[in-house]
């Protein structure tokens, strides 16, 4: 969440930096979190009044009780509790009140990098490198992957369906093992300088809502309520709160992680939309990296983010493009963002395969992941980036669209082959 400071001291610079996003309502929202915060302080300074008058009487009753003067002292103590019932009062107010901006500051976006271009929606997004595509692709390489997939055998979408429902898929054989493949791939990749963390798939609500999935995006998680957890739609959540409420010195960052996980995903709306084969399902795997670090390390490291998702795709053989995130389509966390877009020549689409992110301290200050400089007082509210290392659906479905050869098979990346149990390419079974 954005600092509540920030609100007192520059409200206009505020909503100036979130008219960028092109959002009317989230002007209106920091309109009334102004509102909101000038009541509570406004409260607390009655409220603090009210203790003060009432430590003043308690004391004045003391005095009368050691004099023996007890109607004086009844009378005080009449008085005393008469201004603490009022100081209740105020707290339970105070309470309400704060409440409210607290779960307003939750729905307030982050504030859009300087640097980041403005536009409405998706279509102003630019293109920053590539695309690097074949002047030519060949009509072989132009058949959806999910009817090459069930050609080789190696996509159940039927029977996933039967145990599980609508936008789920399996994989077998082959197909199973490219999955795998693209997993270990990713994390072989980063182990020179992340540490591989296999965190818990199910999280707490907290957890969930540190780093901005909740409250905007609940409709679109899966909640279990008998335990309070939830499903998580990627393991950015899990590790960002790894620190949560902890201290860190400066010099352990940054801290830089890793971690493959499954991630469930209701896209409650996204209904009808990329619905066959691998586009779009509600659980698939995937590999994050993820760094923690201070204000001062974090542009260098979302350019290290970024290099690194696109070397995963450019050593794939892939067809790519990388595109920065406009204001107007940005994530609510997000403060700066790019996208990394594989062409899939079958379903004749860019599909994006990477997001990278610096979050600033929007996820942190919700966390409250902090650090301390050394040899200064206070602590420092720590930044957050991440980035797909690799998500596995639309990269395995761009593999069977580029590497479809003329008589059905795929051939396998050459990076790949150490992964496949020797196989160099997949053909029907």
């Amino acid at each position: 969440m954005i600092d509540v400071r920030l609100l007192r001291t520059d409200a206009e610079g505020v909503r100036s930096a979130l008219a960028r996003r092109h959002a009317p309502e989230v002007l209106a929202q920091v309109d009334r979190a102004v509102e909101l915060d000038v009541e509570v302080r406004s409260i607390q300074a009655k409220r603090d009044t009210l203790r003060a008058e009432v430590n003043d009487v308690s004391k004045q009753v003391a005095t009368k009780r050691r004099e023996g003067d007890t109607a004086a002292a009844e009378s005080l103590q009449a008085q005393s509790r008469s201004l603490g019932d009022q100081e209740k009062a105020l707290a339970d107010k105070l309470d309400v009140v704060q409440g409210e901006l607290h779960e307003l500051l939750l729905r307030i976006p982050n504030l859009p990098h300087p640097e980041a271009p403005d536009g409405a929606d998706d279509s102003d997004n630019p293109i920053i490198k590539g695309p690097f595509v074949p002047a030519t692709f060949a009509d072989y390489q132009r058949v959806p992957h999910w009817e090459t997939a069930a050609a080789l055998g190696i996509l159940d979408t039927e029977r996933a369906t039967k145990i599980s429902g609508a936008m789920f898929a399996m994989q077998r054989g082959a197909g199973a093992t490219l999955s795998r493949a693209l997993c270990q791939y990713a994390l072989d990749s980063n182990a020179d300088a992340f540490e591989e963390i296999r965190p818990p798939s199910l999280v707490t609500t907290a957890t969930l809502t540190a780093t901005g999935q909740l409250p905007k995006f609940a409709d679109d998680a899966y909640a279990i309520e008998r335990d309070d957890l939830w499903c998580i739609p990627t393991a950015e959540v899990p590790l960002t709160s790894l620190y949560a409420g902890e201290v860190l010195d400066e010099g352990q960052l940054p801290i830089r992680m890793m971690a493959y996980s499954p991630c469930y995903r209701r896209e409650a709306g996204s209904a009808g939309r990329d619905t066959r084969g691998m586009l779009r399902v509600h659980e698939f795997d995937k590999v994050e990296i993820l760094a923690v670090s201070t204000p001062e390390q974090a542009p260098a490291l979302l350019v290290e983010l970024r290099d690194r998702a696109e070397k995963l795709i450019s050593g794939l053989g892939l067809p790519y493009r990388i595109i920065e995130i406009c204001t107007g389509d940005m994530g609510q966390s997000h403060h700066r963002s790019f996208d990394i877009e594989v062409y899939a020549p079958g379903c004749d689409n860019w599909l994006e395969v990477s997001s990278v992110s610096w979050f600033s301290d929007y996820q942190a200050r919700r966390a409250d992941i902090r650090f301390r400089k050394a040899g200064e007082k206070g602590t420092n509210i720590a930044n957050t980036l991440n980035g797909s290392a690799l998500a596995v659906p639309r990269v395995w479905a761009a593999i069977l669209e580029n590497f479809r050869l003329a008589d059905g098979s795929v051939e396998i990346p050459a990076v790949l082959h150490p992964y496949m149990r020797g196989a160099t390419s997949i053909n029907a079974r």
